[in-house]
């Protein structure tokens, strides 16, 4: 009469799962891509730039008879750190008159709300209009460069005479390169625990033996 042995057990079934559980830890902690992380973010989750980018603004033409000026409005990167090219905003905060006031002094009202702002991609939730920058020739606007530029046109209906648009910057910064495949990782205190966690389950569930575990995780 044959006899059933019982199979040799082996620490696979624990290599994988502890394999497992590393190569998605980075998912499971909130970590991301960092190269597509960015590529459906909303204009919330963007940071505003002021003092680590400027808009750079050219008047390009006017045309009086239309009361219409059109500008080049372009980003330079002051910070140290390189910027997500495609993640760059424009919004046209506010227009000036000569003594640097943006709203009417007897109205009350802002100056903004009296142009027509023609070809905008959107509005902020206060009712800004905002440009998205065309992408450089790299992915990144690096420190101290300057990205292409976005036409912006606005037309005046009160025909004011002399007036300054001005822009602030949102965007994002580039995060730091993840570690490269031939450099060791170091594993985090959360995922080492949760990984020892995993291996005393299996010992617990028999898959296992500590003996076996300790043999498979000599080097």
């Amino acid at each position: 009469m044959k006899t059933l042995r019982r199979a040799r057990r082996t620490p696979h079934a624990a290599i994988v799962a502890a394999g497992w559980l590393i190569w998605t830890a980075p998912t499971a902690f909130g970590l991301f891509d960092r190269h597509h992380a960015f590529a459906a973010a909303s204009l919330d989750q963007l940071t505003d730039l002021t003092g680590r980018a400027t808009a750079v603004v050219t008047l390009k033409g006017r045309d009086n008879f239309a009361s219409e000026y059109r500008y080049d409005v372009s980003v330079k990167n002051l910070s140290p750190d390189p910027l997500i090219g495609d993640s760059l905003v424009v919004v046209l905060d506010k227009i000036t008159n000569l003594a640097g006031e943006d709203r009417d002094s007897l109205k009350g009202d802002s100056f903004l709300s009296r142009f027509e702002i023609l070809g905008q991609d959107g509005e902020t939730d206060d009712g800004k209009p905002y440009f998205r920058v065309p992408a450089s020739s790299g992915p990144d606007l690096l420190p101290q460069a300057e990205s292409r530029p976005v036409t912006v046109r606005l037309r005046n209906k009160e025909y004011l005479i002399v007036f300054t648009p001005s822009f602030r910057v949102l965007g994002l910064k580039r995060p730091p390169a993840a570690p490269k495949l031939s450099e060791p990782v170091t594993t985090s205190p959360s995922v080492k625990n949760s990984l020892d966690k995993l291996i005393e389950l299996l010992i617990k569930k028999g898959v296992i033996t500590e003996e076996e575990w300790r043999g498979a995780a000599k080097p």
